[in-house]
């Protein structure tokens, strides 16, 4: 079977670039040097990698039916159960048509008060001349406005649903994410700490669902509500552990991918005193002693361009794979069924072929004819397809609205000059605390 090109294979493991030091080094390499479609073997799992956005457009668009989630979400189940995220076919697409409403413009209009208002909340919190790890601090943030938000829960406690879970991301990079569910039992480091984590999780969990259960919430249009008040074809309710794996779902993709957005965007305005300065003029435009509305967000055009270049540059998703159902043809290769298929934002993102300068950030591409007529799937930080992030407005809303308003208070300034490295895990995180100094804007 003739396949593409690729890297010579080690003997027995082939290649498993994810158990190297520079997994995202090493794709980018081998996709200058093999071209639009490459392939590899990771111990017994083949790897197609598609660099070319009508070949993503293929498998995302045009023929998603012949692909299941990837062997790292299946393999995620363990935590995530069988929610939004990770199931297949009928119950996915029940799932789909369930959790919609929660995330209507109506809806996200009325989330807007809350993304700001915990924004301000973490604010009356800071001092200026205090160091902080701004990716805890944009975590512990993103995690109130889900439970707030999607949960209609005001008071309670996230401190350590936030600890257990960068706890489990932590313990999630590289080979890890490749190794199957009974990995986690094994005496090795660190998954002692894992086994607590979940277990931490779980009593949040299941004390979200309780407390939105005892609440009076039959009217309300959150996504709980929704979820507690559906019927299955025979009439029945979700129970609560059918609940459970769509609140750990919505827990984890709802606050993970938003504060690491919020958390790169901060880090690259502190390095481009230009960008940041053209930031905070957009912000102080706005009307004064009010928070920002979804109604400011034609204002904050600039705003929103620093939110799209930092998910070019640092895409909280850094790649979106399946696994082939049945055989296909592509660039006339065939590719078995139990094919891995792996499209990669971090690639497609620092292409040049669609991004000039790619390594640097420069919001104001966006402002260019070449962004504006962009090839589909050369940018897709939410994916695509059937399949695509279903809370995309809601992130894009949060982002812009609380970036905006943090920057009209504070600047956030690196204590070290060091470069922060990004590692791919579930999503794409520093590899070290983004250690910040906060300097309240005069």
């Amino acid at each position: 079977m003739l396949r593409p090109p690729g890297p010579k294979p080690h003997f027995l493991i082939g290649n498993i670039p994810l158990a190297g030091t520079a997994p995202l080094n090493t794709f980018r390499r081998w996709a200058a040097e093999y071209g639009d479609i490459f392939y590899y073997r990771a111990a017994w799992l083949h790897v197609y990698f598609l660099n070319r956005p009508d070949l993503i457009e293929y498998v995302l668009v045009r023929n998603p039916q012949n692909f299941l989630k990837d062997r790292v979400i299946q393999n995620s189940r363990w935590l995530l159960g069988t929610g939004l995220l990770t199931a297949e076919g009928d119950a996915w697409k029940r799932k789909r048509r369930l959790t919609q409403p929660a995330f209507s413009r109506d809806r996200i209009a009325a989330y807007a008060r809350c993304m700001t208002d915990s924004a301000e909340q973490m604010l009356a919190l800071w001092k200026p001349g205090t160091v902080v790890d701004i990716h805890q601090e944009m975590m512990s943030l993103t995690l109130r406005v889900v439970v707030r938000a999607l949960f209609e829960l005001e008071t309670m406690e996230t401190g350590k649903i936030s600890r257990s879970l960068n706890t489990i991301m932590r313990n999630s990079i590289g080979g890890r994410l490749l190794m199957p569910p009974f990995f986690r039992f094994l005496p090795l480091r660190g998954m002692r700490d894992v086994r607590r984590a979940v277990g931490d999780i779980d009593s949040g969990v299941y004390e979200i669902i309780q407390q939105h259960r005892s609440g009076d919430k039959r009217t309300s249009g959150d996504l709980l509500s929704l979820l507690i008040l559906a019927r299955d074809e025979d009439g029945g309710r979700m129970t609560d552990e059918q609940l459970r794996d769509e609140v750990m779902t919505f827990l984890l993709a709802g606050h993970e991918t938003t504060a690491l957005a919020l958390s790169w965007a901060l880090y690259l305005l502190s390095q481009d005193a230009r960008a940041e300065g053209k930031l905070h003029e957009e912000v102080d435009r706005l009307p004064a002693g009010k928070l920002p509305t979804v109604s400011d967000l034609p204002s904050l055009t600039f705003v929103d361009s620093v939110i799209k270049e930092t998910m070019r540059l640092y895409p909280p998703a850094w790649s979106v794979a399946r696994t082939a159902i049945g055989d296909f043809e592509l660039e006339g290769y065939e590719i078995p069924a139990g094919a891995n298929i792996v499209m990669s934002q971090w690639i497609m993102h620092r292409h040049p072929r669609f991004f000039s300068e790619p390594e640097k950030f420069d919001p104001d591409r966006w402002d260019t004819s070449a962004c504006q007529n962009l090839p589909r799937f050369a940018y897709f930080p939410f994916g695509g397809g059937p399949r695509q992030c279903i809370g995309a407005s809601f992130a894009t809303t949060e982002v812009v609205l609380i970036l905006a308003t943090i920057a009209r208070k504070y600047r956030l300034v690196p204590v070290e000059q060091m470069p922060v490295l990004p590692v791919p895990s579930l999503t794409l995180r520093a590899k070290d605390p983004i250690s910040m100094r906060i300097e309240a804007r005069l």
